[in-house]
């Protein structure tokens, strides 16, 4: 597994560049995103990378951001029908942040004005990552975070979705009893009230 390249730019053109590292160069893949915030060539350049291998082709991908590359994997691994190509072009099409807030609000209009994205498409994400995955519960958790306890409900709410509870239901359970809880909660202690409580 290939997690990073920390080299020098050698080409670039949008949606894929050329990095050299200790002489050898590297084919990437990229976001527009990472396409639009690179040093001039010549300059100095770390790429996190996925590297995907199908039967026929191994391919690089690159990004310059934890999440952007989070994100990707996530669409890949996680949503059926959902490719390496199309996961790029959500990533060059929205930022990760809007992306996160038009799946939570299940914002189907904005995710299909994505180029090579149709409606099911966008309506399959939404479903998928809020029923199957349960990610959403945490984004939601992450933008209201400037809430005390932020991390800890995070944490309770997706040990209970693990344990195969839905989202709704635990997300509910948890923040009803940091409401009910004083002083910072704890995420150990809210599993354990929470379970007591969901059985």
């Amino acid at each position: 597994m290939i997690t990073f390249l920390d080299g020098v730019l050698a080409d670039s053109l949008p949606g894929r560049l050329t990095i050299d590292v200790g002489g050898v160069g590297y084919e990437v893949l990229v976001p527009l995103s990472t396409s639009d915030s690179l040093p001039a060539a010549g300059g100095k350049l770390r790429l996190l990378t996925h590297f995907h291998v199908r039967e026929q082709e191994q391919t690089l991908y690159g990004f310059r951001t934890d999440a952007e590359r989070d994100l990707f994997r996530l669409l890949i691994d996680r949503v059926s029908g959902i490719g390496p190509k199309l996961s790029l072009a959500v990533l060059s099409g929205m930022a990760v942040a809007d992306f996160k807030n038009a799946v939570i609000g299940g914002d189907i209009a904005t995710l299909s004005r994505i180029k090579g994205l149709g409606k099911k498409t966008a309506e399959r994400i939404v479903l998928e990552l809020k029923d199957k995955v349960g990610v959403t519960a945490a984004w939601q958790v992450a933008n209201e975070g400037a809430t005390a306890g932020g991390g800890a409900i995070n944490d309770a709410v997706l040990a209970l979705i693990s344990l195969g509870y839905k989202q709704a239901d635990a997300l509910k359970t948890v923040q009803k009893i940091t409401a009910a809880e004083e002083g910072e909660p704890d995420a150990d202690e809210l599993i354990r009230i929470a379970l007591r409580g969901m059985k």
